[in-house]
């Protein structure tokens, strides 16, 4: 499916607005990061980079291999190493792991070369999601639906900081792309507010 011109008009407009900065999608495992994430991507003619399969790549294992192996510190530590370099690299649309945006100076690093957006799902929307793989180290022990709201009441209040919010729904992804331009536009290029008299 071609985007329509108005769309890649629109694209256009937000490359510029970004200019150096990338794209950087935080939230909870099941948000879309990563799907919404390679079609924004597309759409813009940016670079893609998803920060957990660069993790896997740097340290030659899954992340349930660092978790079992390493735990989650040695795993955070490593994440906050790739995501830094990644935005240094130049523009891109970035997903990153649940929790890499709980990190005080990857949130400055992102704040420094991004604009962050948070794709915001409720918890009946990523449990659903989340069921449909087994890929989860944090979701492994246990009741998944206790450790996501858990989650969710740690993390939200953070996510919270990011510069955009995009509320994730069950919409077909083209439409999760759309809605998250518009927010882009909309932050990083405000309509002017009326005359000023």
């Amino acid at each position: 499916m071609t985007a329509e011109p108005e769309q890649d008009e629109k694209a256009e407009r937000l490359r510029a607005l970004l200019g150096a900065r990338s794209v950087v999608l935080v939230g909870m495992m099941g948000a879309g990061k990563s799907s919404v994430g390679k079609r924004l991507a597309r759409r813009l003619a940016l670079p893609f980079a998803d920060a957990d399969t660069e993790i896997e790549q740097a340290a030659g294992m899954t992340i349930p291999e660092i978790f079992a192996l390493r735990g989650e510190p040695a795993f955070r530590d490593g994440e906050k190493k790739v995501i830094a370099r990644l935005l240094e690299a130049g523009p891109m649309v970035l997903a990153t792991g649940g929790g890499a945006y709980m990190n005080a100076e990857t949130r400055e690093a992102i704040v420094g070369n991004g604009v962050s957006v948070w794709l915001k799902a409720d918890l009946d929307v990523l449990l659903r999601r989340v069921r449909r793989r087994d890929d989860r180290p944090l979701l492994r022990n246990g009741d998944p639906e206790a450790t996501l709201a858990r989650l969710i009441d740690l993390r939200y209040p953070v996510y919270a900081l990011a510069d955009v919010t995009v509320t994730s729904h069950d919409v077909p992804q083209d439409i999760m792309v759309d809605e998250v331009i518009e927010a882009l536009m909309r932050h990083l290029a405000p309509p002017p507010s009326g005359d000023e008299t």
